[in-house]
């Protein structure tokens, strides 16, 4: 289509509408899919999932559909277990494991999330996806050459300018600009100072003004309105997140969805209780008592597992109160919140609604 005032995301990613579906938990193939018919970019959160898990995702996408598709990875440090300072966490929850009747003294669950790694990107290779996106930085610079030989183009997020200059320095095709309002992990990397973090329509014009490669708005944005302030502000493609976990493709708990359709935009907050990293989410029992930011959370991501028996013990009684419960501060504006809409019909309802400039 015509209408998009900057083609150069297109033009890297292949692509024929600069949307894409941001990577999370419970978006599989299903949804990239959609999202991919529909002319966007299709994502996978990797981090999560076992190298075969991966291979079966991207199987099923590339059977259906002929379309590119991006693969998400973290590239985090993996930390040094402190065992002192994983039982003083462990401790503040006691009153909860007694309370559920869980146990206490049982070994501590191991809350994982993979960082990038050598065994990783040999199936980044085997794949061969046509976009790469990374979070927390970017891995060792002999994997991110290895990436680009086998012809990925590689995204990253940056929550502030400086962020973003390093990584067009260490060779992004197109930076991803990560406002506050994002829902999920924020991507910092060179600094852990929230109270400084930008909202992205401050963020995304100083990003743009500042790199020469595409620049990716992301955080805030839901519907065409938001597509449409972060064009004029200089961005070449929007990354849409919490809107595609309304569609029946996303893979939600039944708290989870409740909680997206019942809870008030006002209600997310910024967490670390669940990784040991911020991350912004919808306010639960577990955020408001002991957090939601607490200094003595354990190094991500090792900060969750004192939470899985808890989870364990009220979620399947329909409790979101010990459950991350992902969310950006715009979830309420997506379309799909008061229509059921798939993948495929909210990224083509986006791109409507984009060219006929009316609200939605």
């Amino acid at each position: 289509m015509n209408s998009w005032p900057d083609s150069r995301f297109i033009d890297v990613a292949g692509i024929t509408a600069p949307i894409i579906q941001a990577p999370m938990l419970g978006a599989g193939a299903d949804m990239m899919m959609g999202v991919a018919k529909a002319g966007g970019l299709g994502s996978l959160a990797c981090a999560t999932l076992d190298l075969e898990t991966i291979r079966g995702e991207v199987a099923t996408f590339r059977a259906a559909c002929d379309k590119p598709l991006n693969l998400n990875f973290f590239c985090h440090v993996a930390p040094v277990a402190d065992a002192e300072r994983a039982q003083h966490w462990k401790s503040l929850f006691k009153g909860y494991y007694d309370e559920l009747g869980a146990d206490f003294d049982a070994p501590t669950p191991v809350s994982s999330r993979a960082p990038f790694d050598e065994a990783t990107c040999t199936l980044v290779e085997q794949l061969r996806p046509e976009i790469v996106s990374f979070h927390f930085g970017l891995p060792a610079p002999a994997l991110v050459a290895r990436v680009k030989a086998c012809g990925a183009k590689i995204l990253s997020s940056a929550t502030t300018v400086e962020e973003a200059q390093w990584l067009e320095r260490h060779g992004c095709d197109a930076i991803i600009a990560m406002g506050y309002e994002a829902g999920g992990h924020r991507a910092m990397f060179l600094s852990d100072e929230l109270t400084t973090q930008t909202g992205t329509f401050a963020l995304v014009p100083q990003i743009v003004d500042a790199v020469s490669v595409p620049v990716i708005a992301a955080g805030g944005i839901a519907d065409a309105r938001g597509i449409a302030a972060a064009f004029a502000l200089g961005a070449s493609a929007v990354q849409i997140g919490t809107a595609y976990l309304f569609c029946p493709q996303a893979k939600l708990t039944h708290p989870h969805r409740r909680a997206l359709h019942e809870a008030s935009s006002s209600q997310t907050a910024l967490t670390n209780l669940f990784t040991g990293r911020p991350a912004r989410g919808i306010l639960n029992r577990v955020m408001r008592e002991v957090g939601p930011i607490n200094p003595l959370a354990p190094a991500f991501p090792l900060a969750g597992g004192v939470l899985l028996p808890l989870k364990a013990k009220t979620e399947p009684q329909g409790s979101g109160d010990f459950i991350n419960l992902w969310a950006g501060q715009a979830f309420a504006l997506s379309p799909g919140r008061t229509q059921e809409l798939s993948s495929y019909a909210l990224t083509h309802r986006l791109i409507t609604d984009y060219a006929n400039r009316r609200p939605l």
